[in-house]
Order: C-alpha cells, then structure tokens, then sequence
C-alpha cells in the first residue's frame, strides 16, 4: 500500500517535497476557476471599475464603466485613467493619486463632476485602492448624482425658512461669514478658513470690500397673531418676505447673488448687501422697504397694514466680524424702535459710545454698591405755613471712579433693568433711616424730622418689602410714622395682588407712602380713596406755572387748587416739588398745599448741612 496517495508523506523540508500530481492539478484547475469568477464578476459588476497599471494607464474596464462614460468598456484600455475621472486638475487630488499608484497610500477616495459625451454632467465618487500581491490598483466610480441631489434637497429645507421660502438664519451666517471673508481677502488679511474664499466667489467676489445690513422687524405683529391667529400671520410673513425680495432685486445689484433677503425668525428679517457702495445706497435701500410695506396687504379678504422699524450698517469688512456687525444692526434696530418706530435708523458711532457707558455702568452697578461708591444727599421739606423743615427726601448719589459723580437719572433706570435696585434700594433705605436716627438722637429736644426714602416697583415684586422695612426700622430703632416711602404715580395706579398687600401692610405699620411726580400718569383720581397714600407730591411741572401774577397761568392754579382741596378731603397732605421762587411758595401756600420742596429752600446738601437746620431759624417762605 505504501507510494500510494493514501501512503505515508515522505519525510524532509517542505520547500523540497514534491507536489503529488493528483493534488497540484486540482489546485491550478480551482484557481483557474476562480480567476474566471473574479473576471466574470468585474466584467459584469454594477459598480463601475477599471484595472489601473503603475503608469496610470487603465488595463482592464467594465461594462458600467462604459456606460457611465457613455463608451465601450474596450475603448478604454489603454487610456489614462486620470484623464477620464479629471484627477490631475488640482495638485492635492494629483498627488494623493499617484502615491496610490508608487505603493505610498493604502487608499485614495474624492468626488468628481464629470462631464457625459451626451452633454449632461454627473457627480461621481471615485475610490482607488491597491490590489493585494499586484503593482496594480483598482479604481472604482459611483454614481453619486441621486445622493447629493438628495443632500441638496435636505440642505435646502435645512436652510430656508418654511414659511416665507427665504433663506433662515443659518444660512444668513454663512452667507455674512463668506461676505467678510473675501473682505479680508481684498485687503490681504483673510478672516476665517483657507477655503472661505473660494466658497464666496459663487456669490460674486466683493469688490468695495464693504457690508451693508438692513435688519428689521415688523411693529404690531404680535397683535396680528394674537387677534387674527397663526395663519394669518404666516400669509402675512410671506408676504412681506416677497415685497422684501422685489426691494432687494430692484437695487441695482446686477452680480451674480445679488442682495440676500432672510428671514431671521419671528417676524425679524435681514438684507444682506455683500459688496456695499456706501450709505447712501443702504438708506435708499431702507426707505424703499419703509415705502413697500407701507401699502396694504391682502391677505384672502383680510385687509392688513404693518410698518418695520430697520437698523441700517454699513461698514468695511476688514476687521468686522460676524458677531460685531449684528452686535450693531440690533443696537440700531433698537434706536429706530425707542426713536417711534415706522422709521429706519443707521448706526451712529457716538450714541453707542453712550450705549456703552451704560453698559459698562450696567456691570459695575453691583460691586459699587459692595464698595462703597455710593452716598446720601437730603433735600429738605419745608412746612409753607412757618418754613420749619419737617422732613428730608433722600437722594442717592454714585461717585464712580471713571466717570466721577452721577446723579440719579444716569443709573437708577439701569438698576431697575437688571434687579440691581433691589439691593440699592436696600442700602439707600438702611442709610437713611440710620441717619434720621442719628438726627433724632443728636437733638433730642427737637421735633424730630421724618426721611423720605424712594421705591421702585421692582423692589416690591422681587423682594419682601414689608420685611426689609420692618427690619430696618427695628435695627435703627426709628419710629415708623417718621419714615415715608414713595412711589410714582403709574407704579402706585393699578396696584393689585402683591403690591396692594405691601403698601397696606406699610400703611398698618404706620410708615407714609407717598405718591410722587402725581399728575404726569394716568390721571385718574378714583384710586385715592382705594390706597393706603398719606401724601401727594404734585409733578414740578405744575409749580412751574406759578409764575409772577402778570405771567401766571390760570389754569395751573385752578388744577393744583382742586387737587389741594380732593387730597384734604381725603385725608391727604399735599407736597408741591420744585418750588424755585417765593412768588410760586407764596401761592401755593394761599391754596393750602401743606409742604415744598426745591431750591428756593435748599439743593440736596450733606447730611451735615441737615444738622444744622435743625432747630435753626425757620427758611423763608
């Protein structure tokens, strides 16, 4: 049995034994087998695919290559394979290729637009890999056409706004991003990646190397959704959005891309100008939106009018970046607001320079207040039967490193807007009442005087009031009734829930509230009888009717008189403000208001200049 196939192996090196026949023959038959299989699979694969050699030339095509190329596979043996799938138009790809071919890179792959002899063009990714234990590489070419028509769609939905078509805010941003990037190409300073540029130059290259912006939202439109409802609302959004777009088309702007029209969200939109000849050309820009907008829309039988208020930049693209431009259009758009709205407003250097004073204020008010910047003036308030000085108001003062001494109308709106008046107000209250008290135990013998100490609205809604009151008054030991609280007429007018309950409960502790600046809000008297007020200090606009008889106004005697005379009867003490002559203190006290208070008395002086009127002679009245 032995030398047959099924006998023992010889023994030895195997490098050196010698193939049975039998075996060898079955193995090149199966191998032959499968290199027809592997043939036969490449000739008819879906995947386009050619045989490329180290020189670059293409050896073997498919069928689908053919018919991609719109060719025989056969006619393209022999050709260059980088000439068919255009790889050598840029450095990168050219170079990428060829250390595929050189055995230097494992794998190659990019996306080509390749142009078929019938004229259409298609979107191809083509990948070349090296082909294992060979010099040649596999080059293979999808059709990617339905792919990225699919991703352009998915883009497009991705950036455009549903309702008005136009495109949203991320595409407004990259837009604004490419704009100021070729600006800074323009001036050799590029802004952003070494591609920007290129990604601009299908909107049309900047040649001013200048940005415009035209940002606006509409007045009244959330009264339209509000009322009329969503729907309408949406009818209404699209239709500004065209009469947007025919402005923008109509601007003379003949380059490719021309102005872009967005729509921010909500009722905000934006135009765009990427290559700005100046303001001149954005104002006839911003009054042309102010004109088409002014006619009425008609919106399936519903007849509508809106106005937009437009904060209108213009500037050179070197040095701005996204975020500081529209920094600037919303600060602008903001003035055209405050200015009245209806109207466009462009962005002017000086009047953010105050913007930002207070802004800068805005940070520091807080830490002042830890600091110690603060200080307390009084001013008196003088009874105009004797000219005693019954009474002080405190008016706070801010002595800033920077700026130097402020008064209250430079920082006490800014408190109120961002909540810093709560603790302000806390300190303001604590001082002053120290400092009655300090007066009362400094002269005991003296009728003691009582402070009047002012109180935003925002002090009573986010914080307990009645509480830090009470606590005050019990630290300093001062008697509730020589504290007075006041408030502005249109804080006090409407007062219900919350507010209601503090000032009654202020009023049962005894302390005063006042009614300041009364005269100036909402007019409406009813309210006095349903309010725990003591005093009414009347507008200083008023006293500055009472001037000498052959100037006075007969109409502001007649007014103050009848509000002397309601407030008395309801109980009421009457404070006139602003009392500058002794012929406006002579009057007053004919009519019987009960105290004054202005310069013909004293400014607001240190509480030394206080101490010294007391138990002094009486000031003249």
């Amino acid at each position: 049995m032995s030398g047959t196939p099924e006998g023992p192996v010889p023994s030895g090196p195997a490098e050196t034994r010698p193939a049975e026949p039998a075996l060898t023959e079955r193995h090149d038959g199966r191998r032959g087998a499968e290199l027809r299989d592997y043939r036969a699979a490449f000739r008819v694969a879906r995947l386009a695919m050619a045989l490329v050699d180290p020189d670059g030339v293409v050896v073997a095509a498919n069928d689908s290559l053919g018919d991609l190329l719109g060719t025989g596979a056969g006619a393209l043996r022999e050709q260059a394979a980088a000439d068919l799938v255009d790889l050598a138009s840029d450095g990168r790809t050219r170079e990428a290729y060829h250390e595929v071919l050189g055995g230097r890179r494992s794998r190659f792959r990019c996306t080509r637009r390749l142009k078929h002899p019938d004229g259409r063009s298609l979107w191809a990714e083509v990948t070349v890999t090296p082909v294992p234990g060979s010099r040649r590489v596999l080059m293979s070419i999808a059709d990617i056409g339905e792919k990225r028509e699919l991703q352009a769609r998915l883009r497009h939905l991705r950036m455009h706004d549903p309702v008005t078509r136009l495109p949203n805010r991320a595409l407004f941003f990259e837009r604004l991003s490419a704009a100021l990037d070729a600006a800074g190409e323009l001036s050799g300073v590029p802004h952003g990646s070494p591609g920007s540029y290129e990604s601009y130059e299908s909107y049309g290259h900047g040649r001013t190397g200048r940005i415009g912006l035209c940002y606006l939202d509409l007045d009244g439109f959330k009264a339209v959704n509000d009322t009329l409802g969503h729907r309408v609302g949406d009818r209404l959004l699209a239709a500004v959005a065209g009469r947007l777009t025919a402005c923008a088309d109509s601007d003379g702007y003949t380059r490719s891309g021309g102005h872009l029209v967005a729509r921010l969200g909500g009722d905000e939109f934006a135009i765009l100008v990427e290559d700005s000849s100046g303001t001149e050309q954005m104002a006839d820009l911003a009054r042309s939106v102010l004109d088409a907008l002014q006619a009425p829309f008609d919106l399936a039988g519903q007849r509508l009018s809106v106005s937009a208020s437009i904060g209108v930049v213009e500037r050179s693209g070197h040095g701005t970046t996204p975020t500081a431009l529209m920094q600037a259009a919303d600060t602008t758009l903001y003035w055209a607001k405050a200015d009245g709205k209806a109207r466009w407003t462009l962005f002017d250097p000086e009047r953010n320079a105050h913007r930002m004073t207070r802004q800068s204020l805005s940070s520091t008010l807080r830490p002042a207040v830890e600091g110690g910047e603060f200080a307390l003036e009084y001013q008196p308030l003088v009874d105009l039967a004797d000219g005693a000085v019954r009474g002080v108001e405190a008016l706070v003062r801010w002595h800033h490193p920077q700026f130097g001494p402020l008064a209250p109308n430079r920082f006490i709106g800014i408190a109120e807007e961002d909540g810093s008046i709560v603790e302000l107000g806390r300190w303001i209250l604590r001082t002053a009442c120290h400092q009655a008290r300090q007066w009362q135990k400094d002269h005991p013998r003296e009728r003691p005087l009582f402070v009047s100490v002012n109180v935003a609205v925002r002090q009573v809604w986010d914080s307990d009031l009645v509480a830090d009151v009470a606590g005050i008054l019990a630290e300093t030991g001062l008697a509730p009734h020589l504290l007075q609280l006041e408030l502005t007429e249109s804080a006090v007018m409407g007062s219900a829930g919350r507010p209601l309950q503090a000032l009654q409960a202020l009023s049962d502790m005894g302390v005063r509230i006042a009614i300041d600046d009364f005269g100036t809000g909402y007019s409406n008297l009813a309210y006095l009888s349903r309010l725990p007020v003591s005093v009414l200090k009347l507008d200083g606009s008023f006293v500055r009717g009472f001037q000498d008889e052959e100037h006075a106004n007969p109409a502001d005697e007649l007014i103050v008189e009848a509000l002397v005379q309601l407030a008395h009867r309801l109980g009421l003490t009457v404070t006139a403000e602003c009392v500058e002559t002794a012929g406006q203190a002579g009057r007053l006290r004919r009519i019987g208001c009960d105290t004054g208070q202005g310069w013909l008395y004293s400014r607001a002086v240190a509480p030394e200049r206080i101490a010294e009127l007391i138990g002094a002679e009486p000031l003249p009245v």
